[in-house]
């Protein structure tokens, strides 16, 4: 179904794992698609995990769909800022801005192993810097341009991808954080927004079978996993709800979402949402 044709969306972090899976799925639906990353090159990623803009784009290339990958640092506001320009140069609009950056996992590859440390006085205060420079903030930067031209155009939706680790205590003091910022500043920036009706909506995907977790399945049970298509999925219907104004600032989980609205992953399957204490 091209129930986003004519649409015209950005995915943010789409060299891999959930922001490739929603950028390619969103082109399947019809949308054109920009995709930006850091990882111009196959192996070259500051996570030595396999993916870059580039195979995400010949990728949805070859499935007929279309889209453009731009290089960028969502650590570099002037990059970011040139993004924009590029994307309003070319379409004069943005219906779709899905923020999905996260520079978090990195710190595979600072010098220490998250899950052997005793607690957040040992773990690299870089952690932090990562998880918010590369993720809270990226999103922030993101949404301020976008909003922008969608108060101008009187349309558009923003998606911020989070998780349940905000309201955990157990999953990382840093990661923690990041992601209950992430549920506030949605909350904030839909009440901004909501004299334009502009929708602002957190997502908390499941366990999702990204490269990271591919790569330590051993570590996982993936019998209700989630492909990193099905939240890009779920994310198509919601855009294209005419009611969706009733659900802007919420938090919302996309295999529940997914269940309402009869979507299911690529593989046929319902994943089951997950709860709090089951994340």
């Amino acid at each position: 179904m091209q129930e986003l044709k004519e649409q015209i969306a950005l995915v943010t972090g789409a060299s891999r794992g959930i922001g490739k899976g929603i950028a390619i799925a969103l082109a399947k639906s019809g949308a054109f698609v920009y995709l930006t990353g850091r990882t111009e090159t196959e192996g070259e990623g500051a996570t030595n995990l396999s993916g870059s803009i580039g195979g995400t784009e010949a990728e949805i290339l070859s499935v007929g769909g279309k889209c453009k990958a731009i290089r960028c640092d969502h650590t570099d506001d002037l990059e970011v800022h040139k993004v924009f320009d590029q994307i309003f140069a070319e379409q004069d609009r943005l219906d779709i801005l899905v923020n999905s950056v996260w520079g978090g996992y990195e710190h595979f590859n600072d010098g220490t192993e998250f899950w052997l440390e005793e607690g957040f006085w040992a773990s690299p205060f870089s952690r932090w810097d990562k998880m918010f420079s590369a993720g809270v903030r990226a999103a922030y930067v993101a949404s301020s341009h976008a909003a922008k031209k969608m108060i101008e155009k009187k349309t558009g939706i923003i998606f911020n991808l989070s998780y349940w680790a905000s309201q955990r205590n157990d999953m990382g003091v840093a990661y923690g954080t990041a992601k209950a910022a992430t549920d506030k500043m949605t909350a904030a920036m839909a009440h901004e927004l909501s004299p334009y009706n502009i929708p602002v909506i957190c997502l908390y995907p499941g366990l999702v079978r990204t490269e990271a977790v591919l790569k330590a399945q051993d570590h996982f049970d993936l019998s209700n996993a989630e492909s990193p298509e099905f939240v890009g999925r779920v994310i198509s219907r919601l855009a294209t709800d005419p009611t969706i104004m009733d659900k802007s600032g919420r938090i919302l989980i996309a295999a529940a979402e997914a269940i309402a609205y009869g979507v299911k992953d690529i593989d046929g399957k319902q994943p089951r949402p997950l709860t709090r204490d089951e994340a």
